[in-house]
């Protein structure tokens, strides 16, 4: 089942316009495509997704999944209408994917519904992408979203271009998961929501975001819905991956470039980290966001807007995109030699910045700083 999400994103004019310039401008608005909403039946339930733009030849479509407390739009909006995405966008269809009963005005789900695991959920993607004839995409993941992405990409390894994951845990319920399960019992999930997010030091400093995302936890989701999807998050399992030897073929780690993204004074940095020493060392790049904490999506989203293009950039796309904000400070990668002439190539590394010369650490960690 499908139909018409809101309009498209609004159209600003610095000039006054007249006569036929307003004509054209009104037939292109009613022209652009707007956002179309699907329910997509599953094997585990029903997801509710939005699909943005339409697949651009034999490009991949940007996959998001949201974290634990919010939707696609909470989570996503202020990346996706940042400006220098909307160049991105030019380039890719997006597709946004709400976790079960997590979308805007979601009902309630009845009596012994049982939530799936996930597991599970990444198990939906595959059907949602071959219904939407999407052929293969780059996932953003932020939290659940992102180890949810990351499963997908190790059962459908075909599917999957390129990772960017936001705060990621590979690991079984961890210390953010134990501290808010302590929040006294007369609080709800909306706690439990801020503090694996934004941690305590940004619930302190950072009051008007805090309160923005408090107000849309407790009203814009049902608490019994997020109650599920939390608790379903909270049973996950290690990620089975495990850093490959070299010159062995290894099937227990994702095969294609990853940028994991973390703020700086985020709680999940401890859990980045350890994601990052799983992962392919020649096609993983650490990014660490300076004066940033759990929401770097919405904190500095002009920053990850220029990441994400240096990412796709270095899997051969938009090859001619301008940046100006990333600072290399460390890099110390194996093989990170870009191509100058915008080739696609998964199985490379992904220069963010600049061409990286080859070192003979194979294990060594590469990390890139942002400047403000």
């Amino acid at each position: 089942m499908s139909h018409n999400g809101p309009a498209g994103a609004g159209i600003v004019s610095r000039t006054p316009l007249r006569g036929q310039a307003v004509e054209d401008l009104l037939v292109l608005y009613w022209f652009l495509p707007r956002p179309q909403e699907h329910d997509v039946e599953t094997a585990h339930g029903v997801l509710h997704v939005t699909m943005r733009g339409v697949a651009k030849g034999n490009r991949p479509t940007i996959l998001t999944y949201h974290d634990v407390g919010l939707n696609h739009k909470s989570c996503f909006n202020s990346l996706f209408n940042y400006e220098d995405m909307q160049e991105v966008t030019q380039h890719f269809s997006v597709l946004h994917v709400d976790a079960p009963g997590q979308q805007e005005n979601a009902p309630g789900f009845p009596a012994g519904y049982q939530y799936p695991t996930v597991d599970e959920l990444a198990q939906m993607l595959p059907a949602v992408l071959s219904q939407l004839q999407v052929k293969s995409v780059i996932g953003i993941g932020v939290g659940a979203g992102a180890y949810i992405l990351t499963k997908l990409a190790l059962n459908e390894p075909s599917l999957v271009e390129g990772l960017v994951l936001i705060n990621i845990d590979p690991c079984a319920k961890g210390w953010m998961e134990w501290a808010a399960s302590k929040v006294s019992a007369g609080h709800t999930h909306t706690c439990t929501g801020l503090m694996s997010t934004c941690g305590c030091e940004e619930l302190t400093e950072n009051k008007e975001i805090v309160q923005t995302y408090r107000l849309h936890i407790s009203q814009d989701i049902p608490q019994d819905n997020l109650g599920l999807f939390y608790s379903s998050y909270e049973s996950r399992m290690d990620l089975e991956m495990e850093r490959p030897v070299l010159g062995l073929n290894d099937t227990t780690v994702t095969t294609c470039p990853t940028l994991l993204v973390v703020g700086d004074t985020s709680p999940a940095v401890d859990a980045v980290v350890e994601c990052n020493s799983r992962l392919n060392p020649t096609k993983t790049t650490l990014l660490k966001m300076a004066d940033c904490g759990g929401l770097p999506q919405v904190v500095q989203p002009g920053k990850l807007a220029e990441a994400f293009k240096y990412f796709v950039q270095g899997m051969g796309y938009m090859p001619t995109a301008g940046m100006t904000r990333l600072v290399r400070s460390r890099t110390h990668s194996a093989s990170s030699v870009g191509s100058s002439d915008g080739s696609r190539s998964r199985g490379a590394a992904v220069p963010l910045a600049e061409d990286i010369s080859p070192s003979n650490d194979h294990a060594a960690l590469r990390t890139i700083e942002m400047s403000a």
